[in-house]
């Protein structure tokens, strides 16, 4: 009996191994572009039961990739992974409920299968799901639970969980207010890059609001923020400029910042920038306004490379 077991045990193994090989071409093959192929690869897959097979084709059906744009096939193929516990299969299919695409549009279905996907652990999900509850897209809204998922993601390092938390904090909503835990939070984001918690960052040092009050740290935070582009903080890259905060003052490089914030910003930030801007003109000399303007078509060029 023994003997018959361990043959058993081999055989089975040797599938799995050769079915994560017959994956890895599909998925291969997929990444080059070849989406035809690709699905010829993932069905056969997906039809013995392979949960990653049936979520890959399901993104393409889905996508129109390879096979017919086709919303109810999608949903087929996600739901069938998804009662196999494939997580990112359990969030697509609740993305087609919330959204009605492939299936009668249900609320409570697509709260059940984003649940089932973030009680997996994945931070994505989980963050997603922070922000549906935030919004109340989908689901009610429920500021404490997008607050308890923001920060499941939040502490597996999630950024953008990190920074959401950081603004619930910040607002206190879901949360008591608490502008040093906000803090907290944008520094861990801000740390992996986030060029809104950047931008947060550093005008909480600026302003000396939950954290000692340090020019040079607040300069620090909104330029790393305004070298990625990141609007509001262009503008307030401006104003220390124009004030002299953290830098010599330097009404040439006010201006070239205050104009490319000018051109991001929509409504009051927007004009707010633009009267910035005319201000710091006002103090200028044609021969810097001239300079100035090279200078902010150069950085835009540049995508905020050569902004010096």
């Amino acid at each position: 009996m023994r003997r018959v077991l361990f043959a058993l045990f081999l055989v089975v193994a040797c599938a799995t191994i050769a079915a994560a090989d017959l994956i890895e071409d599909a998925e291969a093959v997929y990444n080059r572009g070849d989406y035809t192929r690709a699905a010829r690869l993932f069905r056969p897959l997906a039809e013995q039961g392979n949960a990653k097979a049936q979520f890959n084709l399901g993104v393409m059906y889905e996508k129109g990739q390879g096979v017919p744009q086709f919303d109810t096939e999608a949903a087929q193929w996600y739901r069938k992974a998804a009662e196999q516990g494939q997580v990112l299969a359990q969030f697509n299919l609740g993305m087609l409920y919330f959204n009605g695409q492939g299936v009668s549009q249900d609320a409570k279905e697509a709260e059940k299968w984003f649940r089932l996907a973030a009680k997996q652990g994945d931070a994505s999900v989980q963050f997603n799901l922070g922000v549906m509850y935030a919004k109340g897209q989908g689901v009610p809204q429920d500021v404490r639970e997008a607050v308890y998922w923001y920060r499941k993601a939040a502490e597996q390092g999630h950024a953008s969980a990190q920074f959401n938390l950081g603004l619930m904090y910040g607002k206190g909503q879901g949360v008591p207010q608490d502008a040093q835990e906000a803090a907290k939070w944008y520094r861990l984001a801000a740390d992996q890059g986030h060029a809104h918690a950047q931008s947060n960052l550093g005008v909480m040092y600026y302003a000396g609001h939950a954290v000692p009050q340090d020019d040079r740290e607040a300069l620090k935070w909104i330029r790393r923020a305004a070298d990625q582009g990141q609007a509001n903080a262009q503008s307030n890259l401006g104003l220390m400029y124009a004030k002299g905060r953290g830098v010599p003052q330097d009404f040439v490089r006010a201006y070239m910042w205050y104009s490319i914030a000018a051109v991001a910003l929509s409504g009051d930030d927007g004009r707010d920038a633009t009267k910035s801007r005319d201000l710091s003109a006002s103090q200028m000399t044609a021969v810097q306004i001239v300079k100035a303007q090279e200078m902010t078509r150069l950085c835009q060029q540049s995508k905020f490379k050569a902004c010096d």
